[in-house]
């Protein structure tokens, strides 16, 4: 772990065993999985964790509500979205306050990595080992063993399974 004027790590952050943090990071209320490697320029919120043995590449931001299970890979300038309604204000024009949102959740599975500039929008599951594809905008569950890519992110192909010629059956998303 970094000690650094450069580094904002709250008090009730939980990093485990040989995490490795790069400068200019923000983290607050989130658990960080052992040797876990966060890049320069992230922001991990509350109520946010991060797996073991990740990589978390600079300027992502992880907001409140998501899970990132272990030997995950999130590209550079990945974002995470947790609200699908956002407002600044209430109907009666006031700042919007945390009670006037509903959170809502996503979860990156196992072995799963995101590639740079992917935007993952709320209420979504990316499946074990998945692939993201750079600049993605992922809108609904990615299955496990696949890739996936585009605006919105559609399915490309299945993984080849190691050490087999034919490719794994899944059920594609449109």
């Amino acid at each position: 772990m970094l000690s650094s004027e450069f580094v904002s790590i709250a008090p009730d952050v939980t990093l485990g065993k040989d995490v490795r943090v790069s400068k200019f990071v923000n983290l607050y209320g989130c658990d960080i999985g052992d040797e876990t490697k966060i890049g320069a320029f992230v922001e991990i919120q509350r109520n946010a964790t991060v797996g073991r043995r990740c990589k978390i590449s600079s300027h992502s931001f992880i907001c409140e509500g998501v899970t990132i299970e272990d030997h995950v890979f999130v590209g550079h300038g990945v974002t995470f979205i947790n609200d699908s309604h956002p407002r600044a204000t209430t109907p009666d024009g006031k700042l919007q306050t945390p009670d006037d949102w509903q959170l809502e959740h996503t979860l990156v599975k196992k072995g799963a990595s995101i590639g740079s500039g992917a935007t993952i929008l709320c209420n979504v599951t990316i499946g074990e080992n998945a692939i993201v594809g750079a600049g993605s905008v992922v809108t609904r569950d990615v299955p496990p063993n696949v890739i996936v890519a585009g605006n919105p992110a559609r399915l490309l192909r299945p993984l080849r399974a190691k050490g087999l010629s034919n490719e794994l059956h899944v059920d594609c998303i449109e």
